[in-house]
C-alpha cells in the first residue's frame, strides 16, 4: 500500500480524504499540515469549522493563518446542493485562476436530522463527481465521537483517509452512484390517509394546480417565501412527470415530521420509470457550460427544497418535496 503526503497537491486531480480523529492531537495533525502546505503552495485555503477549531487552527498556524479564510461551519453547510454547488464554483474559480481550492470542511452531523444526514453524505460522495477535474483538495476531519453510521458513511464517500502527515486509499470506498442508490434503497413509508390528493390528467391548468398547493401550503406554518418556492417546484416536477412519466399521475400534500423535523411534503407518483443515468439532478451544473450529467430542472428543484426523494422502478416513479416548516416559537 503507498502512502504520499497529506498536505502536498500530487496532481491536478482532485483529492477527497476524510481525516478520522479522536481528540484534538489528531485533529491538528492532520488538518495543520493540509492547510499549511495549501498556504505554502499559494492555494486558495478555506478553512470551514466552529470557533473553538478556528482558535485552535490559527494557534497551531501561526503566521500562516492570515493566508487561510475561515468560514463558520453553520453559514457554509447550510444545504447540502447550495454547498456543493458553492464549493464547485469556488473549485472552478481557482482553477481559473491558476490555483487550487484546499477545503477543510467539517459538518455538524450530529445536530442534523435523519433525512438531512442522508443528504449530507450523499454530497460527500457526489464531492468525487462533481468536483473532479477541478484540481481541487478536500480534507474532512472525522471525530470519533460521531455516531458509527455516520464514520461508516465516511469511509465509503472518500478515497482516501489521512493519519498523522499521510495518505492511504481507503479501501472501503464505494463508487458515487452506487453509494447514492443505497441512500434510496429503502421505500418510502405510504402517504397518510389524511393527504390531500389531485389526480392530474394530460393536460392540467396549471392555474388551479398552483392554486390547489398555494391553498394546501396556506395550511400550515409554511412562510410565504416558502410556498412560492413550492410552487416552482411542485410545477416543474408535475411537467417532468406528465411530459417524461406516465398516467395515472398524483399530486399530494401532507404535513409530518419525521425524526421530529417537521416537514410540508409535496409528492408526485406517476406509473413511469426513470431510465438509468438521468443523474437524479444530484450534480450542480458544471460552470462554461460543461454538460451537468443531469437534468437541471430537478437540480434547481433540490435548490428551492429542504430535501428531494426520489423513487423510481417497476411500480412507477415517486418524487417527493420537503419543506421544512418554522419550529413552534422560533424561525425554523
Amino acid at each position: 500500500m503507498s502512502t504520499e503526503p497529506a498536505g502536498a497537491a500530487v496532481s491536478d486531480e482532485l483529492t477527497h480524504r476524510v481525516l478520522p480523529y479522536d481528540g484534538v492531537d489528531e485533529y491538528l495533525g492532520g488538518a495543520v499540515p493540509f492547510l499549511r502546505d495549501g498556504v505554502a503552495a499559494g492555494d486558495r485555503v478555506l478553512a470551514v469549522c466552529g470557533t473553538a477549531r478556528e482558535m485552535l487552527l490559527r494557534d497551531a498556524l501561526g503566521d500562516a493563518a492570515g493566508a487561510v479564510r475561515f468560514t463558520a461551519a453553520a453559514d457554509w453547510y447550510a444545504h447540502p446542493s447550495r454547498t456543493l454547488a458553492d464549493c464547485l464554483g469556488d473549485a472552478a474559480e481557482s482553477a481559473r485562476q491558476g490555483r487550487r481550492l484546499r477545503l477543510l470542511g467539517e459538518p455538524a452531523w450530529a445536530t442534523r436530522p435523519p433525512l438531512e444526514v442522508v443528504e449530507w453524505e450523499r454530497a460527500e460522495a457526489l464531492v468525487n463527481i462533481a468536483l473532479r477535474g477541478t484540481g481541487a483538495s478536500v480534507l474532512c476531519p472525522y471525530a470519533a465521537s460521531l455516531p458509527a453510521a455516520v464514520v461508516a458513511a465516511g469511509r465509503k464517500t472518500h478515497p482516501e483517509t489521512v493519519r498523522g502527515t499521510s495518505a492511504r486509499p481507503n479501501p472501503g470506498f464505494v463508487d458515487p452512484w452506487t453509494f447514492c442508490a443505497r441512500c434510496d434503497a429503502d421505500p418510502l413509508p405510504p402517504p397518510p390517509p389524511e393527504a390531500d390528493a389531485l389526480p392530474l390528467d394530460d393536460h392540467p391548468d396549471l392555474y388551479w394546480l398552483r392554486a390547489w398547493v398555494t391553498d394546501c401550503a396556506r395550511q400550515t406554518p409554511l412562510p410565504e417565501e416558502g410556498v412560492q418556492r413550492l410552487l416552482v417546484a411542485a410545477t416543474e416536477v408535475v411537467t417532468n412527470a406528465l411530459r417524461h412519466g406516465a398516467p395515472p399521475v398524483v399530486l399530494r400534500m401532507w404535513a409530518d415530521a419525521p425524526g421530529g423535523e417537521a416537514s410540508l411534503v409535496c409528492e408526485v407518483a406517476d406509473a413511469g420509470r426513470w431510465p438509468p443515468g438521468t443523474g437524479y439532478g444530484l450534480l450542480p451544473p458544471r460552470p462554461e457550460g460543461t454538460p451537468a450529467g443531469g437534468r437541471f430542472g430537478l437540480w434547481a428543484v433540490r435548490l428551492l427544497c429542504s430535501t428531494v426523494q426520489i423513487r423510481t422502478g417497476e411500480e412507477g416513479t415517486t418524487v417527493r418535496l420537503r419543506l421544512a416548516l418554522p419550529r413552534a416559537g422560533g424561525s425554523g
